[in-house]
């Protein structure tokens, strides 16, 4: 696997910058469901960006001029690593050799050990990291679809709120898609990590889980994992509500076999909700 370029003994220069999308033409190769195989292109023209709940991201274009794909190096390092380096991975020089890679495109820099027996991925390849991430165009991430607060509800204030999403495939995890570009196969796997709600009332709440969807016998106890409670009625709101987002991290493990390579990125996707909250009126 990639190890970033912070190991003992082995200093590599190059930033690492946000890495870019890889986005183009082709199309789903044979398969269903999750486990997809698509037909990516070299083209690195950017996606569109994560939105809400329902938005996916542009579908593949068919046809079209594919350009040459940004390049990986991976160069045998020479002399290789002191044995305490991470970039053995707990082999030693008679089991591979450790190869620097350097992906210009993406900015990502590191080390990985190469059996001995494999085919060194010492030519250019595109980044792996490109790759992963149109598997993850495949796979059509949406925002958290909201359960709790419900928009046809009516909540008070001081009261205990839970919040809660449903879950799915395409909006909670996991997922897995397969992406084939420049000759390298991905496979990536994503799950929802953190929920982050922001409540329309100047706070913000980070969720852990899908939360724990509320029943009567609950009574006004308070959320075990996912809650809120409002300090202020929402009249002074447009319509009488509090209009918040809820951001899905959703974070992306990703293999390639073949160059022994691997990494992880996160992206979000946001849903919108409303919660309408009043006071109690006591009558004497």
């Amino acid at each position: 696997m990639l190890r970033r370029a912070a190991a003992t003994a082995v200093v590599l220069a190059g930033a690492l910058a946000p890495a870019a999308h890889a986005d183009g033409g082709g199309g789903v190769c044979e398969g269903a469901g999750m486990d997809v195989t698509v037909c990516a292109s070299d083209d690195t023209t950017a996606p569109g960006s994560p939105g809400a709940e329902g938005t996916g991201t542009k579908p593949a274009r068919a046809g079209g001029k594919k350009p040459t794909p940004p390049p990986c190096t991976y160069t045998k390092l020479t002399p290789q690593p002191p044995k305490n380096n991470l970039g053995w991975e707990g082999h030693t020089a008679k089991d591979g050799a450790v190869y620097q890679v350097n992906c210009p495109d993406s900015g990502r820099v590191g080390v990985t050990f190469v059996p001995n027996g494999t085919a060194g991925p010492a030519a250019p390849t595109i980044d792996p990291e490109l790759v992963a991430r149109r598997a993850v165009d495949s796979m059509r991430l949406v925002g958290p679809k909201v359960a709790s607060p419900r928009a046809a509800g009516r909540y008070v204030v001081g009261m205990p709120m839970w919040m809660w999403v449903t879950r799915s495939t395409s909006s909670y995890g996991p997922a897995s898609a397969k992406a084939t570009a420049g000759g390298v196969t991905v496979t990536a796997a994503a799950h929802v990590s953190t929920i982050r709600w922001d409540m329309g009332d100047g706070t913000t709440v980070t969720c852990n889980g899908p939360g724990t969807p509320y029943t009567p016998d609950q009574g006004k106890t308070l959320s075990p994992d996912c809650g809120h409670r409002y300090v202020r009625s929402a009249a002074d709101q447009p319509d009488g509500r509090y209009k918040g987002t809820a951001t899905a991290t959703w974070t992306v493990t990703w293999t390639a076999p073949a160059l022994n390579d691997g990494g992880e990125f996160t992206e979000t996707r946001q849903t919108a909700f409303t919660a309408a909250v009043g006071e109690v009126q006591v009558l004497n």
